[in-house]
């Protein structure tokens, strides 16, 4: 069932996803799984009940189970127009393009600015996704905005909802899970197709952590973007399933390593109406720190945790590193992603990087990397994916998908 260990783990299912045709019941869990293939998750949707089947408890039928997998057909991203280059940053800070480039790879990022806001942003690449995937806002059924830097303290995603014209009110909800964001939206989203008998979901990932920036300190200032990516998830039939496995953790620890906590206001406490001061009441006004984060740290555990989450979604889906056609991590830094690819035998040419373009766009940097190469003609229907995020929490994880 689906947990932690992800969707599949019968060693051939790529090969016998069409030829498998055994009985289904419903789990603990409200997954429905084979009864002679236990770890393997076919989620379903449940068909109407026979109209003419009689209400008594004793004959009542049980709904018909219908296997179902799930697919990506469409993506979409968009970016701020305000575009920072590593020399316009070297007149705020002591730095240069050379330096920034050499250490991180890369050139430029793009800043919200004006009346840029990251709804609209979110807004721009859903509406992209699902022009490409043929799907009008009515047929949406449930909006995943991933994000850690909403435009509201409560939340992104009914605002994305109803700028985009679902009518039918489809649940919308935000996932905080930093660079990790947009990997754990399409778990859920798969989770909500295969578990929920949902049809039709749009996982956005989008961040504006310039918001959140030191513009005076140079470790963290080069390397943070703005931008949103989209993609629609559709339910489809099982042999045609598209999501193949998953691997994701956090470790709590590690916090200490990168963090924007919470401060309180400087000012002084407000005082009741009679004058008095109740020692810690009302509380200070408060707001987020700017990005602290130990660079070092940080690259040990990504070169050290990402290979091995990939590696484990790998022997899930039951294939080999060699049955991926592209690699395709969070763009946090080109040194993290050369190393995680040498690591696991990946040559270059099957990497996609669009860092150099962009630096690290958080949750977006995955689904802004993918419409990118989608679009460029690089990645092709068919096309099978190890994708991994990683970041604040920390946390961290990995896919295994198909495109299209």
């Amino acid at each position: 069932m689906a947990n932690a260990s992800g969707f599949f783990t019968h060693p051939s299912i790529p090969n016998l996803r069409s030829r498998i045709h055994v009985p289904i019941r419903v789990s603990g869990s409200g997954f429905c799984v084979s009864n002679r293939f236990s770890k393997r998750v076919l989620c379903s949707s449940v068909s109407s009940i026979d109209k003419h089947a009689s209400s008594s408890p004793s004959e009542y039928q049980r709904p018909r189970l219908v296997p179902s997998g799930c697919k990506l057909i469409g993506c979409g991203s968009a970016v701020p127009s305000l575009l920072i280059s590593n020399d316009d940053l070297a007149k705020i800070v002591d730095t240069n393009d050379e330096w920034i480039a050499t250490r991180t790879g890369i050139r430029n990022r793009r800043v919200v600015s004006g009346k840029d806001t990251l709804v609209g942003l979110a807004v721009e690449a859903a509406t992209k996704a699902l022009e490409m995937a043929e799907v009008v806002p009515e047929d949406i059924d449930l909006v995943l905005m991933c994000t850690s830097t909403p435009d509201d303290l409560f939340g992104a995603a009914p605002q994305i909802q109803k700028a985009l014209g679902c009518t039918k009110n489809p649940l919308a909800y935000d996932i905080t899970a930093a660079c990790s964001g947009f990997v754990l939206g399409l778990v859920s989203a798969a989770c909500h197709i295969r578990g929920g008998g949902f049809k039709n979901v749009l996982v956005i990932g989008a961040d504006s952590l310039s918001r959140f920036v030191d513009w005076t300190d140079r470790g963290t200032c080069i390397l943070f973007g703005d931008a949103a990516g989209a993609v629609v998830v559709q339910a489809c039939d099982i042999e045609d399933d598209g999501l193949f496995s998953f691997d994701v953790h956090s470790d709590g620890d590690g916090r200490r390593h990168l963090n924007a906590s919470v401060k309180e206001s400087q000012h002084d406490g407000e005082s009741s109406s009679n004058g008095s001061v109740f020692g810690d009441f009302p509380p200070k006004q408060s707001s987020y720190s700017c990005i602290q984060m130990n660079g070092k740290e940080v690259f040990r555990f990504a070169v050290k945790c990402v290979p091995q989450s990939i590696e484990s979604a790998l022997q899930k889906a039951g294939l080999p590193a060699s049955a991926i056609d592209w690699l395709l991590l969070h763009q946090a830094n080109q040194r993290i992603i050369d190393s995680v690819a040498t690591r696991l035998h990946f040559p270059p040419e099957r990497v996609i990087s669009n860092l150099a373009n962009y630096g690290n766009t958080s949750a977006a940097s995955i689904p802004l990397a993918l419409d990118e190469a989608v679009r460029s003609g690089k990645v092709k229907p068919g096309h099978t994916i190890a994708t991994s995020g990683f970041g604040a929490g920390l946390t961290w994880g990995s896919a295994i998908v198909r495109w299209r």
